[in-house]
């Protein structure tokens, strides 16, 4: 097996996932940022607890394994103790993660123009003073330095933002670029035929939330009857899980979040429309065709024709 590609960030670093001990039918979450990963772990505890309603928080229930806010022997303990099928989040691409035939992997993708602007009012959201805090408390802030001067003040155009976005080579931004989303989703795309790899789209999930559950329930080998999966389907929508919000956010434990409510801000697509006319979107589909070769062009923008969570054509 090929080495793996370490991913390392302020927020998160691949490398705690070195010695992880794997159990047979483990789960793996690995989305880009906002593309659905709360969405996703929501559906797939759902299944596997056979519950609407969870008995802990779903960063309990799912923990983001690389995330530094939270010191690595904990979160392994924590997942140590379940005796239910795991289900663990990462924004690792899949060539940064250990690679076992018995676990499966599942990724959602999303319009990348779609991230940039949710991405956006997510960074707004985030008590930078509470995240600091909590990292140095979890792994200290020594290797800081590392990652450079942080980049300076946005533009206060929003169209000068999202080129800046779009042209990104560096990895410097803070959040997810136009590359590093469609690289993330590029690593999926290419083991689509393995057997236990699934891709999701957040455009399937919007408009058939029922279907792609079943979908799901089919990856995940769980049965489940059509009335329960409905029951599923109800109360994963964006509304009912907006109020759930103290449940359901990435690491409340550590109070990270100016509002956890505003964590599930839209939940819709097509922000974006308003920012590029024809000559934009011609400019940056020319930008996506540099970077993914077609099919995955296709699919990162609309997801499976048909809604087919299964197709791996």
């Amino acid at each position: 097996m090929s080495e793996l590609t370490r991913y390392r960030h302020p927020v998160y670093d691949s490398a705690r996932w070195a010695g992880f001990a794997f159990r047979e039918h483990d789960i793996v979450i690995s989305t880009p940022p906002k593309c659905g990963t709360t969405w996703m772990q929501t559906m797939c505890a759902m299944l596997v607890l056979d519950t609407i309603e969870f008995d802990r928080t779903l960063a309990e229930i799912s923990p983001w394994l690389d995330m530094q806010t939270n010191q690595l022997a904990t979160v392994v303990r924590g997942l140590e103790a379940q005796k239910h099928r795991r289900l663990i989040k990462t924004h690792t691409p899949l060539d940064g993660l250990p690679y076992d035939d018995r676990v499966t992997y599942i990724c959602v993708g999303r319009d990348p123009r779609d991230v940039a602007l949710s991405f956006e009012h997510h960074l707004a959201n985030l008590d930078m003073d509470a995240f600091m805090a909590a990292r140095a408390a979890a792994v200290g802030l020594d290797d800081m330095a590392d990652f450079g001067a942080p980049p300076g003040p946005p533009s206060d155009d929003p169209a000068e933002r999202f080129w800046t976005w779009v042209y990104d080579d560096t990895g410097a931004a803070m959040g997810p670029t136009l590359a590093t989303i469609l690289h993330h989703l590029a690593t999926f795309w290419r083991l689509r035929r393995n057997d236990n790899v699934f891709l999701f789209h957040y455009t399937d999930l919007l408009a058939d939330l029922s279907g792609q559950l079943q979908g799901l329930s089919d990856a995940l080998q769980i049965k489940v009857t059509h009335a329960r999966l409905q029951q599923f389907a109800a109360a994963a929508t964006f509304d009912r899980m907006r109020e759930r919000a103290d449940d359901l956010v990435p690491d409340g434990g550590n109070r990270i979040w100016r509002s956890n409510r505003d964590f599930f801000h839209r939940g819709r697509n097509g922000q974006w429309t308003d920012l590029l006319d024809d000559d934009g979107r011609r400019r940056y589909h020319q930008r996506v065709a540099d970077l993914v070769p077609p099919d995955l062009a296709t699919w990162a923008h609309s997801g499976w024709t048909g809604g087919s969570v299964a197709a791996r054509q």
